[in-house]
Parts: structure tokens; sequence; C-alpha cells
């Protein structure tokens, strides 16, 4: 029923077809730069920060000049030269304050907002210190010669090829990262023929991307290793008219609750502490149970101290049946889950990956797979796929009129199902990625919330 088999592709003709990707991936980067470079010179630079951008993005400062640098935003950003001790203060919404470069070596510096999750975000740049020139025809106002920006521009290049070559080596070499979240659990049929999940919420260590590993909140099986807690954590399905037992155990250092999102269950199994029952302490069980009433698409994640709970990992995959699929469209060979984040120490991920960890998804011609977007991030994403349409037959697990479309708007919490069914003409890597830009690229490439569609 899912993909994650799939895994095993590493043809070489995929491998080919990733040149494409790169073609792609530096199409979406520094012309921007380059032009943005106009806005600063001289002795001085203006840079304004907003959500989640340092404009412009490359600055050209003579030795010895200042920035001036204002937070045009709506929440707190700052400066930082990094590497160095030149930086602003913390400035929130309005305030302005300076750089001074005096002493600074001439050269080339990364400039990033260092407000946790913003750099990550997009707010990253380059400073030139000492290499302005007078403006000229050929450089332009900015005082960067066109040489200059050219060298730069191919430095640039090199630098956001990288992540791409990252992640295409995962389709010879296997995973980047380790762990792979939405595992599915088979139940234990107890003898009344009630499927019963045992599942315990605890910390572990958790790899986003490539050497980045953070303290999540993950779920695993009761009694299971600490390799198996993932985030996403993993998937549950049953079918409708089954009889649920789902005992969780809390070895978190915090209280908890599981909140079946999505489910139309009884009202103490909501698992609202406060509301529908008391928090789950530390080191204390708590059984859920329910029979499902309906094909559901749902989640199940945490429901207290949420805020940084379900960002930081609290969060899985809960399916019921299979959502009916309208007349006239074909049965999807499997169901490929793709979870968004975008807070907490998971950040910007699918799956609980950040590009270039994160796991393609391979299709043959002519075969429809139904990919679930589930959103238990804090911010809406824009899903993108290129090239193939997507074919949304369902909203939060309740069928729809079937209607077409290559960009999909997910809400938190919202659950959307699509259909993509490639063509032989379509054959090839597919980028699909969300469509807020600073959550799919930053200054050393793309990164993040982006993944490929594979038709071979």
């Amino acid at each position: 029923m899912f993909g994650l088999g799939a895994w095993v592709f590493a043809l070489f003709a995929v491998l080919l077809a990733f040149g494409a990707l790169w073609v792609a991936g530096s199409a979406m980067n520094k012309s921007e730069d380059a032009e943005q470079a106009a806005a600063s010179g001289g002795t001085g630079a203006k840079a304004s920060l907003t959500e989640f951008a340092i404009t412009p993005g490359t600055l050209n400062v003579e030795k010895d000049g200042t920035v001036a640098v204002s937070n045009d935003g709506t929440v707190e950003h700052d400066l930082v030269l990094k590497n160095t001790d030149k930086k602003t203060k913390a400035l929130q919404p309005g305030e302005s304050d300076a750089i001074d470069l005096g002493g600074l070596k001439a050269g080339h510096y990364t400039i990033f907002c260092s407000i946790p999750g913003h750099e990550a975000a997009g707010m990253s740049g380059h400073l030139y210190a000492g290499e302005a020139v007078p403006a000229t025809e050929e450089s332009g106002s900015s005082g960067a010669s066109a040489q200059q920006l050219l060298r730069s521009n191919k430095t640039d290049d090199e630098t956001m090829k990288k992540p791409v070559l990252d992640y295409v080596a995962q389709l010879q070499d296997g995973p980047n990262t380790k762990g792979i979240g939405n595992q599915p659990l088979p139940p234990t049929v107890l003898p009344d023929g009630t499927k019963e999940f045992r599942i315990t919420g605890k910390v572990v260590d958790w790899e986003v991307s490539p050497g980045q590993t953070v303290k999540a909140w993950a779920y695993g099986p009761t009694g299971g290793k600490d390799e198996e807690f993932t985030v996403p954590g993993p998937l549950l399905k049953v079918d409708v008219g089954d009889k649920v037992r789902f005992v969780f155990t809390n070895k978190l250092p915090q209280s908890t609750g599981v909140h079946f999102h999505g489910m139309e269950l009884p009202n103490s199994m909501d698992g609202v502490p406060f509301v529908t029952q008391d928090p789950i302490l530390p080191g204390k069980t708590f059984v859920y149970e329910f029979t499902a009433v309906r094909s559901q698409v749902s989640m199940y994640h945490s429901h207290h101290h949420a805020e940084h709970q379900v960002p930081d990992g609290q969060l899985g995959v809960f399916l019921v049946g299979d959502i009916p699929i309208p007349d006239g469209l074909p049965t999807p060979a499997r169901v490929e889950p793709m979870v968004l984040n975008d807070a907490g120490v998971i950040g910007l991920t699918l799956n609980g990956k950040s590009f270039p960890a994160t796991l393609p998804i391979m299709a043959k011609p002519g075969e429809t797979i139904r990919i679930d977007y589930y959103n238990e991030g804090l911010q809406i994403h824009p899903m993108h796929l290129h090239g193939i349409t997507q074919t949304v037959v369902a909203k939060d697990g309740y069928p729809v009129a079937p209607y077409e479309l290559d960009t999909l708007n997910v809400a938190p919490g919202e659950r959307w199902s699509v259909l993509v069914t490639p063509r032989a003409d379509q054959a090839g890597v597919w980028a699909s990625h969300c469509h807020i830009l600073t959550h799919a690229e930053r200054a050393d490439g793309m990164f993040g919330m982006v993944t490929t569609v594979i038709v071979q």
C-alpha cells in the first residue's frame, strides 16, 4: 500500500536525469542577488530585514564603512557577519541600527539573522568589504564591478550545486541520514478483534539533514529501541468498523496528551488535557479506546504544550480505510503520506527531513499514486509539483468533486489527498516543493521543503 519499498531505485538513467534538476535549481539562484546588489555601495550600505529575507542579498561596502540596518518586518530580527563580532542589536519591528566595519579585514563575508530559525528560513546573504569600486557604466550603481559579481555568482553556483549532488547520491548509496518516518506499525489483534497499538513518546536523537541532529520529541513502539522512534511517528492504519485501543506511555520530560485530529470518536477520547482528560504525566500511561466509524485521513499528535511538542516531533499519520475514488479516476497503486512542518527543532521539513535528506516519490508512466499532504506546521504551504497534474480527490478525508491543479495550498491542520498519474512522455525527475521560496531555498542552495517525483 505504501511507497517505502520504492527506495531501491539506483538506476543510471535516473542519475542522468538529475542534471535537469540541477539546472532547475540553478535557475532559482543568484541573478536576483546580482540585481539587488545595485541597492548598496560607497562607504556605507543599507540593509532591510523582513520575513524572511535580507534585502539586498549582496552588500558591497568600502573598507571601514558602515551598514545601516532597519527591521521592516513584523517580528524581531538582527544582522550578523558570520565569524566576526560585527552585528546589530536585536531589532524590534521599526527599529534601526548600524554596523561599523572598522578594522574588518577586506574580503567576502556571510551575513545572516541569528534569531533561531530565521537563517534557515532564508535570512542570509553576502557582504563584500573593501572591494567596492566607483560606479561605472559596466558595474552599475552598486559599486561592484561586473567581474566581481560574476566571480561571486560562480562561487554561489558551486555552493548551491552541492545539496543537489548530495540528494542524487542517495539514489546509489541509500539515505544520507539515519531514520525514516511513517513506517507502518501493524496492530496487535486482541481476542475480541480489537486492534491495539502501543505507542510511547520520548526524546531521541533525530537527524533532520546530513550532519544536523536534533533532540526530537518522537513517537515509537512501546519497548522499541531509540532508532525505532521517528518523525513522523509510526503510520497507523485500521479498517472502517474496527475497534481501536491506543495505549500511550509518556516518557517525555513533560506532561502531554494524544489527540486524534480529524477522527470521529467519543468526547472522553478526544485527548485534550483539562478539557476531556487529565494530562498524562511523565512516566504514566493512558488508554484511548474508540471505534473507527468511517474512512478518514487523520493525524495523531500532542494537544498539550502543543506549541512546541508538535513541531518538535509529536506527530504521526492515522488512516482509516480508503477514501472513495470518484468514478472515472484510476485506483491508486499506493499512498504516499507527506507530512509538512516548519517550526520547532524539526523545522522546514517533509516527513521529518530537510533536503537533501528528503526521499523521492517513485512512479511508473501510467501508474497512479495518491499523495496525502498533512500540515502539522504553523504556516500555510503551497505545495507545487512541477510538470505533472495533481488531481484533488479529498479534503480532510472527505471526498470532493475532483479538480486539477499544480499548486495546492495546505493550511495548518489540513489534510489534502491528490492523485498523480504521470504519462509516458513525462519520464524524468520533477521537483516538488513548498512555493514559499524561502521554505525551499537559501543562499547555499535548496533545503527544507523540497523533494522530487521520479518517473521512470
